[in-house]
């Protein structure tokens, strides 16, 4: 104000030319010089600053703390004088009245030259060549973590981080770094940098096999290593691994994208559509495929660029050929995730699916004007289906070169009819919705990991990180599956109700001269894990110079 006032009354300039300068209306800086004109002493001549003129707290510990720095006191140190005194004055005043008072910074004194005081406790720093298996007893939050173990041994995972060529040190091999990143997942760690809150956890350094767990820093320095090439071998060993396991059965999968989103500011982050903000944003996008009768995701992929979403099912089946010798037999998948073209060619390629096709305008109105004679009701076999007993109408359509099988389907719970667009001509119309239906399982399979693994949480500011993320999830969400066949009552259950239940629990770690024991605290699923199998069976750990495990229940009182 004082600025627009100045260039009009003192140097003259035009009214408008100023108004439009300092951003007022031509009317409202008129108004603003008539009241200008008539007002004898404007506010800003003779009115100060806002708020209180003395400082109570200040003035009274005045002469107390120019009296403790003729003494070589920190501000710090000031500080907790004045609150001794009960005088409540943070450093950051007690330094505003040295300044005033003339006071020059005192010197950075060593660590040993300051007073002794509370303070966090430095952990020592991850080095496998300072991984000691002395005798002591320990007691872990991560006890549930060494149920994974038996399967890892089993599953050779250390033929894994080899296979893929993962980068790895001296102090840190990388089988070591991969086990630490993937115990993390399973933990379901939200972000890399909470793993501090687990860093003085000497249970979970055990599980990885080191002296201490790697800190954040190590963590997204590692996962920046990794480019997608060793993305996809690290997949390619993880299925010849569980291949003698039976986790992928292949007969029909599960597919779909998934916007993670990103909050940074990073140029190379292009924008996705994120269903759960309904709303365009700079996010990475991934692709993931589920095994169907499994229920464990079989790979995924989060190096992608747009324009090139369409072409990501076949670099899937391309994968999946290259690891089993031959194309996946079924695909199910939404309306988005590929184009017309792209159908003509899996029907070319012999790979049966089900799709839906885009509900166009044209479409609705050709399907309000079919007769009612040229509908039929079918009954589904689900029994906790609500509407069981849809309409259909069946007909073959050409698109993009290709002729397919086409069913539009009324009265199955939405208010727009569903358009199902299959290669399938010899599957019965009832399960080939029952089985789309189905593809609800990688849907909830998507929430589970949201928010068991936290894919929206990512630590990443590149798709390159949140793509060993994502293969992490893989390996994660296959072990887990693997541990709901173990435990009874628990082969349909999602991950984070197996990690509520059975993993989430304390123990007690001894570590002796012959063998390693896990004694499990008594919670109320202890009797699911000792009807597994896996207690009182020890297994000899690699990476435990050959101790074997055990793992057992506690002999203590109920805890």
């Amino acid at each position: 104000m004082y600025e627009a006032l100045r260039a009009y009354f003192v140097e003259g300039l035009p009214s408008a030319k100023v108004a439009e300068t300092f951003n007022y209306t031509p009317g409202s800086f008129r108004v603003l010089c008539h009241q200008f004109r008539r007002d004898h002493e404007p506010a800003f001549f003779t009115r100060g600053l806002p708020g209180p003129r003395t400082q109570p707290k200040k003035s009274a510990a005045r002469d107390l703390i120019v009296e403790l720095r003729k003494q070589n006191h920190s501000v710090y140190e000031i500080s907790q004088a004045l609150k001794d005194r009960k005088v409540a004055l943070s450093p950051t005043a007690v330094r505003e009245v040295l300044k005033e008072e003339g006071f020059a910074a005192l010197p950075r004194r060593l660590d040993d030259e300051r007073p002794h005081r509370l303070g966090p406790t430095p952990e020592p720093v991850a080095d496998v060549r300072s991984f000691a298996l002395t005798p002591r007893t320990v007691t872990t939050s991560c006890g549930g973590l060494f149920l994974f173990v038996p399967d890892i041994i089993a599953l050779q995972l250390d033929k894994l981080a080899r296979g893929a060529q993962l980068p790895g040190s001296m102090m840190i091999p990388a089988e070591h770094a991969l086990r630490a990143c993937l115990a993390l997942k399973l933990w379901c760690v939200e972000r890399r940098s909470h793993v501090m809150a687990l860093v003085a956890d000497e249970g979970l350094a055990l599980f990885a096999g080191l002296n201490s767990i790697p800190k954040k820093s190590y963590l997204s320095e590692y996962s920046s290593q990794i480019h997608p090439a060793k993305t996809a071998r690290l997949l390619a060993t993880w299925h010849r691994l569980v291949e003698g396991a039976h986790l992928f059965s292949g007969d029909s999968f599960n597919l779909d994208f998934h916007s993670v989103p990103y909050y940074g500011e990073d140029p190379v982050v292009q924008r996705h559509y994120v269903s759960a903000r309904s709303r365009r944003q700079p996010s990475v996008l991934a692709f993931l495929a589920q095994d169907a009768e499994g229920c464990a995701f079989c790979y995924s992929n989060a190096n992608l660029r747009k324009g090139e979403e369409a072409e990501e099912i076949f670099r899937f089946i391309s994968f999946w050929k290259r690891t089993h010798g031959q194309n996946p037999r079924h695909l199910v998948f939404d309306s988005r995730l590929t184009t017309y073209p792209s159908l003509t060619r899996l029907d070319t390629m012999g790979i049966t699916f089900i799709t839906l096709r885009r509900r166009t305008a044209k479409l609705l109105q050709e399907i309000a004007g079919l007769p009612r004679s040229a509908w039929r009701t079918i009954e589904l076999d689900v029994p906790t289906r609500k509407y069981k007993t849809p309409r259909i109408h069946e007909t073959t359509v050409d698109l993009a070169g290709g002729t397919f099988r086409q069913i539009f389907i009324r009265d199955l719970g939405h208010d727009e009819p569903t358009l199902l667009l299959t290669n399938d001509r010899k599957t019965s119309a009832t399960k080939l919705i029952t089985r789309y239906a189905q593809r609800m399982l990688i849907e909830n399979a998507l929430s589970d990991a949201v928010r068991f693994f936290h894919m929206d949480a990512l630590s990443s500011a590149v798709g390159l990180k949140v793509d060993f993320d994502m293969t992490l999830l893989v390996v994660a969400s296959g072990l887990y599956r693997l541990m709901a066949k173990r435990m009874r009552g628990y082969a349909d259950a999602q991950a984070r109700q197996i990690f509520r239940d059975l993993i989430d629990t304390p123990a007690d770690v001894t570590v002796g001269e012959k063998e390693i024991v896990v004694a499990f605290h008594r919670r109320a699923h202890l009797p699911i894990i000792l009807a597994s199998g896996l207690l009182d069976k020890p297994v000899q750990v690699p990476w435990w110079r050959g101790l074997p495990l055990r793992l057992t229940v506690s002999s203590g009182g109920r805890r």
